[in-house]
């Protein structure tokens, strides 16, 4: 498992008002997190920011 994938795992609860903060256009269900579905919000957040797989994950653990 990745660095990222260990980060949302353990705090995307305190993390998802960050990006929320940050991108003003991300909705709850966008930053939506369910155990095991790491891909699912990945896959997600690249869709609705229009960013690289990679740009998500160095976002996420710029956060």
């Amino acid at each position: 498992m990745s660095a990222t994938h260990d980060k949302i795992k353990g705090n995307w609860k305190q993390l998802q008002g960050k990006a929320k903060q940050q991108y003003g256009d991300l909705t709850d269900d966008d930053v939506a997190y369910e155990e095991g579905k790491e891909d699912e919000l990945m896959g997600r957040l690249q869709t609705k920011l229009g960013k690289t797989k990679q740009e998500i994950k160095d976002w996420i653990d710029s956060l």
